[in-house]
């Protein structure tokens, strides 16, 4: 006979969804590349860009 495993209860959080959203419509842009920053406090958090064709 094998012995039986002993089963652990396993937890998991789950960051919050975000109660806001931010719509860049690129449609309404013209042609070209662009460069998006994201800055918090005075610091850049995120820099992206992109290019509409």
């Amino acid at each position: 006979m094998t012995p039986k495993k002993k089963s652990t209860p396993l937890h998991a959080q789950v960051a919050q969804f975000p109660d806001k959203k931010i719509y860049l419509n690129v449609g309404h842009l013209d042609k070209g590349q662009y460069e998006l920053n994201i800055v918090y406090k005075n610091k850049l958090i995120v820099k992206t860009t992109f290019k509409k064709p």
